[in-house]
């Protein structure tokens, strides 16, 4: 994150930035943070994950559910299940976005001495809504939803079809390992 964000100037050449590369990034960190800075944000990171997932896969099945009965058919045509994955994919980032603004911006920053994670937490939180608004909390939620809802659209199509095809020949794979 910090290599990424870091601001310099390509027009100035007497602007210098901080990392030069990705190693370089880490062993600075390191040396003056110390090894465990490597890992701030590493629980809002999981929960981000957590939450992405726990939208992402109920409202595919929910949807695939619901599309299965209106239609009074097993399989879905493929279209179909791309275009719930990718409206099961665009959950997650809604869901999730806030969390990853507060971990983005834990991240970006050194910790202040003394300061626990969970304070860390509130008081980042607390200086978003104070300087930024709530809207703060879904800045950049469209390009991550572009970014995320096709490939889910694509991993679920793919899934099902792929979840289909083992069924119907799980047959063939138990007796070619038999006969071995």
């Amino acid at each position: 994150i910090r290599l990424q964000a870091q601001r310099h100037s390509m027009a100035d050449p007497l602007d210098i930035p901080k990392y030069r590369n990705a190693a370089h990034c880490a062993y600075t960190v390191v040396r003056e943070e110390g090894f465990g800075a490597l890992y701030r944000g590493v629980g809002l990171t999981s929960l981000r994950q957590a939450s992405n997932q726990a939208a992402n896969f109920p409202t595919y099945h929910f949807l695939k559910g619901y599309l299965q009965r209106t239609q009074d058919i097993k399989e879905l045509p493929g279209y179909q299940s791309a275009i719930i994955g990718c409206i099961s994919g665009a959950m997650g980032p809604l869901v999730n976005n806030p969390i990853d603004i507060v971990k983005t911006r834990i991240q970006k920053t050194p910790n202040p001495e003394g300061l626990s994670g969970w304070a860390r937490f509130k008081e980042v939180n607390g200086a978003i809504l104070k300087n930024e608004g709530w809207r703060a909390f879904y800045k950049g939620v469209t390009p991550r939803v572009l970014r995320v809802a096709p490939g889910q659209a694509v991993t679920f199509a793919v899934y099902e079809r792929v979840s289909s095809w083992l069924d119907t020949n799980s047959d063939t794979f138990k007796l070619t390992a038999a006969a071995k």
